[in-house]
Formats: C-alpha cells, sequence, structure tokens
C-alpha cells in the first residue's frame, strides 16, 4: 500500500508479535499527537505492564459479590463493577485500571524549518510511503522546504526492537534529529502514546552514552525498562523532562540507529539498520512461504481484489500484532483497548484462523497463557463452588482478573481452549498433543459439566441462569440456554469425550449425563431463540443488537446432532431481514458467512463478508475500523483469515472443491495449504 497524505487512519506498523511499532508518515512516531485520534503511533511489547500504587490498600474481595441464580444455595462469588459503597466502586476501578499495558515510548524525528521553529505535519511535501510486505520494511519518502528525506524502517524478529535509516541533507544542515519521548501511562480505557501529563510521577535518565550509544531508563511505579540505542555518529543528550536527543553528525547525510526495548538492563551487540533488514527480510520471508496461501486473479466477481487485499493484509497484521505467548488484545499492540487487557472470549478470533492457514504454531505459542494461568482460573471456579477451571475473560497476561459486570457472566470463552486443541491434534494426529494439554481440556470439561444445572421438573440440563451470551445485551439473572452456548457446549463436552477415548481412558460419566440431558437449542415457529428466555428474540429491538451470536451454533460451531439446518436457514433469514447491523461489531460478518457457508449459501456467505456497515471497514493499511473509539479490532481481522479458510477448504462433513464459493465461473481460485474446519 502507498501513502501520499498524513492520513490518521492509515498509519503502518513493523513487529514481530510480541513486539510492535507503529509509525507515521515519516516512518517513525514523529507526530504522535497529531496522530493519537486515529490508528496511533504506539510502541508496545507483550512484557510492557504497570501499576498504579494501591494507596487506598484496596483488596480483590471488595470487587465480589455473592449470587444465587438458580435458588441452590451456591452464593457464588462474581467480580462485579459494584457501584456502592464509595470504596468498592473505588476498588473495582482499582483493578479495572491495574495492571495496564505501556506504551514503551515515541521514537521520531525532530524536523527544524529555516526559521528555526519546529515542523509540523503539514509542513511536509511530496509524501511518498510504502510498505513491502514481503519483507515487513517500511519506505517513506518526503521533502521539507524542498530538501528530500528518506526513511527506511524495519523491526528485528528476534527482540523488541527497530532499525532505521535516515538519508537527507537535513542532516548536514542539523536540521533533523531523533527524538525518544516517554509518555505516562493514561490509566484509561485508551491509551493512545501521547499522554505527556505527570511528568513528576515518573523517572527518566541517561544511563550512559557515547558517539555510537547511548541507554536510557525509564522508572514507573512497578515498571522499570531500558531503552538501547546504537547509532552512527552523533550525541545523545536530555533536551527535557522525559525527551531525549540523538543529533547526528553533520558530516554525513545519512544516519542509521536501532532503538531496543527491554526489561532488562542487558548489554546486546550493536546492530545498526542493516542487521533489522536482514531479520526483517529473512523472517518475512519464512512466513509468507510457510503455510496456505490464496490466489483469486482471474475472477470476475468484483469483490475478488478486495477480499485478497483484506486477507493478505490481515496476515501481516496478525503476524505483527498477535504471534506472542498470550492471547492478544483486541486493539494487538499498538494501542490500549480495556486498559491493554486481553479478552479470552475473542481469542477464538486471533487465534483459530493460524491453525486452518497451516501456522498451528502461533496458535500454540499463544496457549501458554492458560497453562500460566491455571491456577487462578481453578480458584476462580472453586470461588463460585464449581470443579475444574472457569477462564478468566478479562486479565492480564498472568491471568488477573478484571471486575467487569459484564465478563463475570461470559461463558463463551470456556470451550475456546477445547476448540483449539482439538485443532493442534488433527494437525498431525500427535499423542504429544493430547499429553500436553490433557489436563487443561479435561479440567475445562469439568467446569463446563459442573457449571451445567440439572432442572428436575424438565430432567435437563441448563446454561443458566446467571449467564450473559456472546450476545451481551441479555441480563445474567433472567438468561438461561442461550442457543450458541448451548450449540457449543455439547459439542466441546463431545471432542472431550473423544480425547479420553483417544488416551485411552474410560468416559466421564458425568459429562455423558450432561451431554445427554443438555436442553434442546431453543426454537419458536420455526426459528432459533437467541436465547430460551428471549421469547421476544425476533420482535423486540434490544434482542437484535450486538452479536447476532445465535448463528454461531452453526458456523464457528459443527453441526450438531441438536441442529435442524432448515431451522438454522430460517434463523438466518430472518436475522439477515430483522437485525440491526449498525450496532454490530467486525467478527459478526464473518461468524454470518461462515452460517451461510455451512448452509451451502455461498453467495450469501460473500454478501455477508462485504455488508455495507461501518463496522464492517478495512481500512487502506488493512485494520479494521469500528468507530472514532475503536479504530481498530483485531478479532474482525482474523474473522476474515478464519472464514475464507474455511470457505476454501470446507469443513469435515463438506463435499468438492472451495464449498464456500460459487460455481457460476465467477470465481477463479488457486489455493494451497489450508485446513478443514471441525
Amino acid at each position: 500500500m502507498v501513502n501520499t497524505t498524513a492520513d490518521t487512519l492509515s498509519t503502518l506498523t513493523v513487529g514481530n508479535g510480541k513486539f510492535a511499532y507503529t509509525v507515521d508518515i515519516t516512518g517513525m512516531q514523529s507526530f504522535p499527537e497529531y496522530y493519537k485520534n486515529g490508528v496511533s503511533l504506539g510502541t508496545q511489547s507483550e512484557w510492557g505492564w504497570n501499576s498504579f500504587p494501591n494507596t487506598e490498600n484496596f483488596k480483590f474481595e471488595e470487587t465480589l459479590k455473592p449470587y444465587d441464580f438458580n435458588n441452590d444455595g451456591r452464593k457464588a462469588l462474581y467480580s462485579i463493577q459494584i457501584k456502592e459503597p464509595e470504596r468498592n466502586k473505588k476498588a473495582v476501578e482499582y483493578f479495572r485500571v491495574n495492571q495496564h499495558r505501556l506504551q514503551l515510548g515515541n521514537i521520531g524525528i525532530e524536523l527544524m524549518k529555516k526559521d528555526g521553529k519546529k515542523a509540523q505535519v503539514s509542513d511536509l511535501q511530496n509524501i511518498n510511503q510504502k510498505i513491502d510486505l514481503w519483507t515487513g520494511i517500511i519506505t517513506s519518502e518526503f521533502t521539507l522546504e524542498g530538501i528530500p528525506v528518506k526513511v527506511r524502517t524495519a523491526s528485528f524478529q528476534n527482540s523488541d526492537k527497530i532499525g532505521v535509516k535516515i538519508e537527507s541533507d537535513l542532516i548536514r544542515q542539523k536540521r533533523l534529529k531523533i527524538f525518544a519521548r516517554y509518555p505516562y501511562p493514561s490509566g484509561q480505557f485508551l491509551d493512545e502514546a501521547a499522554f505527556y501529563g505527570n511528568a513528576d510521577k515518573h523517572s527518566t535518565k541517561i544511563m550512559a552514552s557515547d558517539t555510537t550509544q547511548g541507554l536510557i531508563e525509564h522508572q514507573l511505579q512497578t515498571a522499570d525498562y531500558f531503552t538501547q540505542l546504537y547509532f552512527t555518529d552523533g550525541k545523545l543528550w536530555e533536551a527535557g523532562k522525559h525527551y531525549f536527543v540523538y543529533e547526528p553528525s553533520p558530516k554525513n547525510k545519512t544516519a542509521e540507529l536501532t532503538v531496543e526495548f527491554s526489561d532488562k538492563n542487558k548489554k546486546s551487540g550493536k546492530t545498526l539498520f542493516a542487521d533489522a533488514e536482514k531479520e526483517s527480510i529473512s523472517g518475512w520471508k519464512k512466513f509468507w512461504e510457510s503455510g496456505a496461501a490464496v490466489d483469486f486473479e482471474g475472477s470476475t466477481d468484483k469483490r475478488a481484489n478486495e477480499l485478497e487485499r483484506r486477507v493478505v493484509l490481515s496476515e501481516y497484521l496478525t503476524k505483527v500484532q498477535c504471534g506472542g505467548s498470550n492471547p492478544p488484545q483486541e486493539t494487538g499492540l499498538t494501542f490500549n483497548s480495556w486498559y491493554g487487557k486481553p479478552h479470552t472470549e475473542m481469542h477464538w478470533w486471533h487465534g483459530v484462523h493460524y491453525a486452518l492457514w497451516g501456522r498451528p504454531e502461533i496458535m500454540e505459542k499463544q496457549l501458554d497463557y492458560y497453562f500460566r494461568s491455571y491456577e487462578k482460573a481453578k480458584n476462580l471456579a472453586e470461588r463460585q463452588g464449581y470443579r475444574g477451571v472457569r477462564w478468566i475473560k478479562m486479565s492480564d497476561n498472568e491471568g488477573n482478573e478484571s471486575p467487569s459486570s459484564v465478563a463475570a457472566f461470559l461463558i463463551w470463552e470456556q470451550p475456546h481452549l477445547i476448540y483449539m486443541t482439538e485443532l493442534l491434534y488433527r494437525d498431525h494426529k500427535d499423542q504429544e498433543v493430547l499429553q500436553k494439554y490433557k489436563d487443561l481440556v479435561f479440567a475445562t470439561a469439568e467446569f463446563m459439566a459442573d457449571f451445567a444445572t440439572y432442572d428436575k421438573e424438565k430432567k435437563r440440563y441448563n446454561l443458566g441462569k446467571g449467564v450473559i451470551p456472546a450476545q451481551e445485551v441479555f441480563p445474567a439473572k433472567d438468561t438461561f440456554n442461550p442457543t450458541y452456548e448451548v450449540a457449543y457446549w455439547d459439542w466441546a463436552l463431545r471432542v472431550a469425550q473423544q480425547w479420553k477415548e483417544r488416551l485411552g481412558e474410560p468416559r466421564d460419566k458425568k459429562w455423558d449425563d450432561v451431554i445427554s440431558k443438555l436442553a434442546p437449542l431453543p426454537v419458536q415457529d420455526g426459528v432459533y431463540l437467541s436465547a430460551e428466555s428471549a421469547k421476544d428474540s425476533f420482535t423486540f429491538p434490544k434482542w437484535m443488537t450486538d452479536h447476532p451470536a445465535v448463528l454461531g451454533a452453526l458456523g464457528m460451531v459443527p453441526e450438531s446432532p441438536k441442529l435442524d439446518k432448515k431451522i438454522m436457514k430460517n434463523t438466518l433469514d430472518t436475522v439477515w431481514e430483522r437485525w440491526n447491523w449498525g450496532h454490530t461489531w467486525g467478527w459478526d460478518f464473518p461468524m454470518t458467512a461462515m452460517t451461510a457457508a455451512r448452509l451451502n449459501l455461498p453467495d450469501k456467505a460473500l454478501d455477508a463478508l462485504f455488508m455495507n456497515v461501518q463496522t464492517n471497514t478495512y481500512l487502506k493499511n488493512g485494520h479494521n475500523y469500528q468507530d472514532g473509539r475503536l479504530r481498530i479490532y483485531l478479532p474482525g481481522n482474523g474473522g476474515v483469515l478464519t472464514t475464507v479458510a474455511m470457505m476454501l477448504e470446507g469443513w469435515d462433513s463438506s463435499t468438492g472443491e472451495f464449498p464456500g464459493f460459487p460455481k457460476d465461473g465467477t470465481w477463479k481460485i488457486k489455493a494451497e495449504g489450508f485446513k478443514k474446519m471441525p
């Protein structure tokens, strides 16, 4: 892609999945305040977290409230957003904000005009910026008062480090310098890498410097990290509070530097841009030559080129932002959403596509989180009187729970671990996978079976009350048997039993009892309800907003013995006609497309992928735009990749080639390396 203007929604990112650096039109982070309301100029890593001081000695227990939704004497403790008394409210806010992910620092170009004033974005002319997706290298060209500047930017692939090369006569004129500026954590839902208040609440200092290197230490309340700079001849000095400048020697018109962020004061070997370039080229070549690929060249459907654009850019963005050892946050490593915390219910959208695109090792790396957070998830289940593990919906990377009046009652994140580990097993039918993950899978299933409430009157197991479905508009106190969750519960428990059999272990009797007696999918007038408790699912306006998750019961979830495809077809038609599509999210369109594909409606699947709705917008840089608050949304990108893989390779019960695409001759497809969906 090419940028010729300073569009704040068209920033570009380099990174390696654990670390990312997003740049403006200069190829660096020169104008963070100008870009903060767009796709902002973040620098984030997996390890960069901080907490504000707990000066009032809040206890997490102060966020808990007991509930007995089903009148069974359980008194389960949920961490919610308590409004009163005031101390409990403050405790909730403290644990929502802390820990928060850090913006590590702005590394940008300081440009001076002839009159001695700092150049602004509007002073830059002849802008020509492009990213080479094959190499991961950004080349940015512009002029200032007629003088050309060329900047090349790359990320190292094995460390939290960028490399930059700058060519311009402005260097000889001492009008081009590099700055490192350290913002303070905003403590807000978003952290856009441009909050410079509270300057006295953190400290930065130069630890060491000479003519080719410098070391800066940044200290916050619970974070202490280092910035190592290597550069061609020049000098580094402190130009202001939390603001440091490297001035290249005016002897040359070229300057190079590398900047590494680390939570340890480690001595790394001297590197310059050539090292970053080499590592970036090698790493991206390896990525693009691995896994699956698709080519729509020759297609006459006018949407083919746009679908290919979304696919390729989504591959790049998810590799850069979501390739670490944790479920990613929904805004990746660009800016914070929900204080930088990952949401495990989104992990399906972040992770599944890697396995279907023949890169299961990236998804598997993310699963490290479940081992680290296992004990905390077990404690959560115990706190609510359940067996097994209840995976925490909103947490930091160590599984520390965040209070939320929605997150506390969601359950659809629970089967994801079973789904993703099943994909790992299917990849090579590897017994080592079964051995490695069996304890996680069985503890997950144990909770799922125990969570189901036995209804003596109807002689069945219900999910709820005490559930907020994936469609989050329904209140926990009233809701039971949401269609999507019942179907997913049924599928995941059956797979867990298959794991027992593969390992030569006896089937779990309780799981079989729940499977055989789990409530049916709720139907009314030949259409699946969003939940059994919502008889007015398609007449009450509020119930037709947010995620149309009822469709996920066939699409995300494989066809179940409980499901009738004719009824699901009626449901799809009803949702399509009645839903308030303006109040949806980016992954709702891929989810709808998957349902249509499994119903043998490929034209409808494509129509869903290209529905003309704001939350289904894919920006010039490939990011899925939601609204002014959430300018990027990576579950949408993961959804596109998952759905396209499914439409190309199919699912276990599909037949024929490219089952999700029309057979009318408008699509010419070459594809290789994809894996079937369950």
